[in-house]
């Protein structure tokens, strides 16, 4: 088989890695990609959202299946586009991700069927939200952008000053654009968040071992919010009784109300969970595999993991049993100092041969690029994920922590408490 991966980040890195592990595959292309990907694939200088010029390139290269990393090209219909040209594609059509492209819509669609979230309103002009923010509600609250924000459009407001800022910035200001043209607000749940990725063919849902990731820029949960710094599987608060209980009332539920609204979804449905005193309860939801929660999901995952993209599409997943290995992983994000706001690029990293052949040392590359010399070179904020196995999270934890020695690049920044949750476990 010949696959085509769209995206260029961490995620897409760790999808290239274990398609590369299945015999099916003859020939991986990458569009965009970046330097750790082109180590296993050929990239290609497509856009994420040029739709035309990619399905023609499955056309010209014969691509058995293309899988959709990220979740712009998704909500935009890059779906719906390959199929209307006969290609076999992996992830969800435009009108299923907009469980994931519209917080109002993934809400609503909560309050219809019943499945336990925070209590929210939505607004779509700012004089309105001031006024119910003004009106003696409980802080903190959570304002959240109901479009795609990269992760980042949800701020945690502990008092009015900071939420009348807050819809200054998402709706005013259009700090993450259209994305702020609409905003929920809702209740400030308290408990541990958990991740936990499934796939889905439009009826059947497989569940993937659970994870947790750390979205804060700084130790201790503070500064701002990022595309994440850090994760680790499995999560030890989701505990059996936990996932049966999330498959009766939340993850089956969710599955059953996108057949019944008419958008069927099949591929990589993600549900983050707050488990609250009152239960296990939906933060947000995705419609992707999560960045960086892939980098230590797919490590521990034993199946060919084309066998199941190929029964999402063809909506044979009830014969499909998911497995994995019975140890931890733990990823630390190697950053740019300065992000998620200004960071410099272009310098070298060395290191990254030492991991060569490690069968429990992986690093997947983020934002990286060859530049003219041939190095390897920061690109972006998050630039590598260093992942580590272990028999336990507390060695997966500690083996993390020692990998990220063996690599350095001038302005290297990482959060240093990646999975100290686990002590309280």
């Amino acid at each position: 088989m010949k696959i085509l991966i769209v995206g260029s980040g961490g995620r897409e890195h760790t999808l290239a890695w274990k398609i590369a592990q299945s015999p099916r595959v003859t020939k991986i292309y990458c569009a965009p990609g970046n330097a750790g990907i082109a180590q296993i694939a050929e990239c290609v200088a497509i856009k994420p959202m040029e739709f035309d010029k990619l399905t023609a390139f499955a056309k010209e290269k014969q691509i058995d299946l293309t899988v959709v990393g990220m979740d712009d090209p998704l909500v935009g219909g890059i779906v719906d586009a390959f199929e209307a040209e006969g290609l076999r594609v992996f992830g969800p059509r435009k009108n299923a991700a907009i469980i994931e492209g519209s917080k109002a819509f993934s809400k609503d669609l909560m309050k219809k069927y019943g499945i336990p979230t925070a209590a929210y309103e939505t607004f779509t002009d700012a004089e309105s939200a001031l006024a119910y923010l003004r009106g003696g509600v409980k802080f903190p609250i959570v304002l959240k952008a109901d479009g795609l924000a990269l992760g980042k459009g949800v701020l945690i407001c502990k008092d009015l000053p900071e939420a009348e800022a807050g819809v200054d910035e998402l709706m005013r200001e259009k700090r993450f654009g259209a994305a702020g043209d609409t905003i929920v607000i809702e209740e400030f749940m308290t408990g541990r968040e958990v991740s936990v990725l499934s796939f889905v063919d439009g009826k059947t849902l497989r569940v993937m071992t659970s994870a947790q990731d750390h979205k804060r820029a700084k130790d201790g949960d503070r500064g701002l919010n990022t595309g994440g710094m850090g994760t680790f599987s499995p999560s030890p608060f989701f505990t059996k009784e936990i996932e049966e209980e999330c498959m009766r009332t939340i993850f089956r539920p969710t599955v059953e109300a996108m057949a019944a609204e008419g958008r069927p979804f099949a591929g990589v449905l993600f549900f983050g969970l707050m488990l609250t005193a009152d239960g296990p309860k939906v933060l947000e939801y995705n419609a992707r595999f999560g960045d960086p929660e892939t980098q230590v999901v797919l490590p521990r995952m034993k199946n060919d993991i084309v066998d199941v993209f190929e029964a999402c599409v063809d909506g044979t997943l009830d014969r499909i049993e998911l497995a994995f290995e019975d140890n931890a992983a733990v990823c630390v994000v190697l950053a740019s100092d300065g992000y998620p706001e200004h960071y410099e690029k272009g310098l070298p990293i060395s290191g990254l041969e030492s991991f060569e052949g490690d069968p429990s040392h992986f690093v997947f590359h983020a934002g990286t690029a060859v530049d003219a010399e041939g190095r390897i070179v920061t690109n972006g904020g998050r630039v590598l994920g260093v992942t580590a196995l272990g028999a336990d999270l507390h060695e997966a934890r500690r083996e993390a922590y020692a990998a990220t020695e063996r690599i350095s690049f001038a302005n290297k920044y990482m959060r240093h408490d990646i999975g100290k949750a686990i002590d309280e476990a």
